[in-house]
């Protein structure tokens, strides 16, 4: 199959890699000079320095020709960027899955209600989540994730066509509970990272992590999500790993918060998008629209605006009346 991979960043350039192994890929980069770069070296100094990527994966800086060649294409780009990259794509009428996990930050619109705004009715198009930090999948380590569209026979045929033996793809039609798993698991993340950074232990971990999950999976059944999903790799799996994995981006916003550190500064040293920094609010306004209680959402908000410190945050969360743990 003929793919186009939308988007070098680190997730991008990884599933590329992985994916040429077996089909026809093709990495497209926004930056002309920075492809020409990575296809000169053939490795993603910025974002990915650490792999050597495959003689056979193709490098694009025309965005005409790497959509026009592809069967299948994967956007790669964050959240923020989807609109304008599916208003691109739309005219093609190609079959398409996109790879960020978030909230769109102004409109609060998760990704498949962009989708179905932007694209024609009757596109194939889905989402494909799980717990997976890039370089563990470009250096071809085991990874199980999981591929959602409403659109049932989609999803089955692009899981089987993304399977491959160390990227285990599992389908599933349950594309609101699996985009919510993947962008509110970045919030949780911030949190779990806070509490790392201030030295509260792994008791507190552990309730973070839980309490989380039982916020992500009462937004997502209220937005449509299937209660089960939230128990699988979209929902506990990827956020054990983004809660707990030493590769997080998310977990390292928090982890620097804790420490004093100011939130621009962290972002420019950090040279990713943590997609929790900007996902957090929409989802506060989401859980607030709904009458949702996400206290821990509500605590990373409060520090990524400057309205608590890292420490009164968490002070405030020990401070609330016992309550059911339903």
């Amino acid at each position: 199959m003929r793919i186009s991979v939308l988007g070098a960043g680190a997730w991008g350039t990884a599933i590329a890699a992985s994916l040429s192994a077996r089909h026809n890929t093709l990495l497209w980069g926004r930056d002309p000079a920075q492809c020409g770069a990575i296809a000169r070296a053939r490795r993603n100094e910025r974002y990915l320095p650490e792999i050597e990527l495959p003689p056979q994966l193709a490098i694009e800086a025309d965005f005409a020709a790497a959509s026009a060649c592809a069967e299948l294409l994967l956007v790669a780009t964050p959240t923020a960027a989807l609109a304008h990259m599916l208003a691109r794509l739309a005219p093609l009428g190609k079959p398409l899955i996109w790879l960020c996990k978030g909230f769109e930050p102004q409109s609060a619109e998760l990704a498949h209600q962009i989708a179905a705004r932007i694209l024609p009715p009757g596109s194939a198009y889905g989402v494909l989540s799980g717990p997976s930090f890039a370089l563990e999948v470009a250096r071809g380590l085991p990874t199980a994730l999981t591929l959602a569209s409403a659109d049932a026979g989609f999803s089955q045929s692009a899981a089987r066509a993304l399977h491959g033996a160390r990227l285990r793809v599992y389908y599933s039609s349950d594309l609101a509970g699996v985009e919510i798993g993947g962008a509110v698991k970045n919030v949780m993340a911030i949190a779990t990272g806070i509490a790392d950074g201030l030295g509260l232990g792994a008791n507190a971990r552990a309730a973070l992590i839980t309490r989380g999950l039982a916020e992500i999976t009462r937004l997502g059944v209220r937005l449509g999500g299937r209660p089960a999903t939230f128990t699988g790799l979209t929902g506990a799996g990827d956020l054990i790993l983004t809660c707990t994995g030493e590769l997080s981006r998310n977990r390292r916003v928090g982890l620097a918060l804790a420490q004093g550190r100011k939130l621009e500064d962290i972002l420019r040293e950090l040279g990713h998008v943590a997609e929790g920094v900007y996902t957090a609010a929409a989802v506060e306004k989401r859980a607030a629209q709904l009458g949702i209680d996400m206290p821990i959402t509500q605590s990373v908000c409060a520090v990524l605006s400057g309205r608590a410190t890292p420490r009164e945050a968490v002070e405030q969360l020990l401070a609330r009346d016992p309550k059911s743990e339903s």
